[in-house]
């Protein structure tokens, strides 16, 4: 018997009960895994309060941890009992032991710590995806991203510096915005106190950026599309602040002939290569020092209803996670 965060109704995060769960041996193609963390995401979130739907109720939130092996199911090959691995497509991370998807499990390198692998494998693969393959970044773009001091935005800033863009923030506050700059950014706006598209256009010398990375949602458009160059790139890839409604195409064409896309980690890691190419990549770029993580805040998973209200309520900045201990 083992303890599990459990949902049986959506709701706020009071809905989530600290419960004593039966957990079946690991089927077919599976593992079981003994977790050390669970990482804290918006999708948990989500998830919880019904933005999106879960495939059934009860159920246990969470999409990303990392731990070790202690069985392995059958038809599994390329794991072995005592193996640290990590993964961000799980289902129910909020718990002690879980079993996971061999196919969506990775193996934690060396000089990688479990609580680091926790906590970077969805925000950072977001990171690889977005800055390598939505739009491969590199010398000569400018770009912004919003959340600048959030997990995500703290690991693409330094990403997208190591491949030379210059790289333009935003951020609510301003310990939040000397933080991001000390994350590789190059510009951080605080967009409490000042109009961002202003200040893009400030800093561009009016030439604007080539992408825009939006996490944000409702709050910040359609303002990022006039942070955007003419055939500029609009990746909404969040919504923390709430859905965009009412999503009108025909500002792409009167705001310079713009591109939009909404991609999700899921269709940039479908295929086992991707997911390994994606994570190598990933840790690759953390043990070169290129990007340095740093966890800012830890909960112990039975306290998760209290980390739900202070991602929600923007109180937390870069990476948090959840303990097991």
């Amino acid at each position: 018997m083992t303890h599990a965060m459990v949902i049986d109704a959506t709701g706020g995060p009071e809905v989530m009960q600290w419960r004593e769960q039966d957990r079946a041996p690991p089927g077919p193609g599976e593992l079981r895994v003994r977790q050390s963390a669970a990482g804290l995401n918006f999708i948990d979130v989500y998830f919880r309060n019904g933005t999106y739907k879960a495939p059934s109720f009860p159920f246990v939130p969470g999409k990303e941890g990392a731990g070790t092996v202690v069985s392995v199911g059958r038809d599994v090959t390329g794991f072995a009992e005592g193996d640290r691995v990590a993964y961000a497509g799980a289902s129910g991370t909020y718990a002690e032991e879980i079993n996971v998807a061999a196919a969506g499990a990775v193996r934690i390198p060396e000089g990688i710590s479990d609580e680091v692998a926790a906590g970077i494998m969805l925000k950072g693969m977001t990171a690889e995806y977005l800055l390598r393959r939505t739009f491969p970044v590199g010398p000569g773009h400018t770009i912004l991203i919003h959340a600048a001091a959030g997990g995500v935005g703290l690991i693409a800033g330094q990403w997208a510096k190591h491949l030379g863009a210059t790289v333009v923030g935003t951020a609510g506050s301003d310990d939040k915005v000397r933080l991001a700059l000390d994350h590789g950014y190059d510009h951080v706006v605080n967009y409490r106190t000042e109009n961002f598209v202003e200040r893009v256009a400030d800093i561009t010398n009016g030439a604007k950026c080539d992408v825009v990375y939006d996490s944000v949602g409702r709050d910040t458009y359609p303002a990022s599309l006039d942070c955007l160059k003419r055939r500029g790139l609009f990746v909404s890839f969040g919504q923390s602040s709430g859905t965009i409604e009412n999503f009108d195409l025909a500002l792409l064409n009167q705001k310079g002939s713009l591109y939009v896309t909404r991609p999700s980690l899921f269709g940039y890691t479908a295929t086992r290569a991707e997911l390994e190419e994606s994570a190598n990549a990933l840790f690759d770029v953390v043990r070169s020092g290129a990007v340095r993580v740093r966890i800012d805040q830890r909960y112990p998973v039975s306290e998760a209803a209290r980390a739900h209200r202070d991602l929600e309520g923007r109180r937390t900045t870069g990476i948090s996670i959840l303990t097991m201990r």
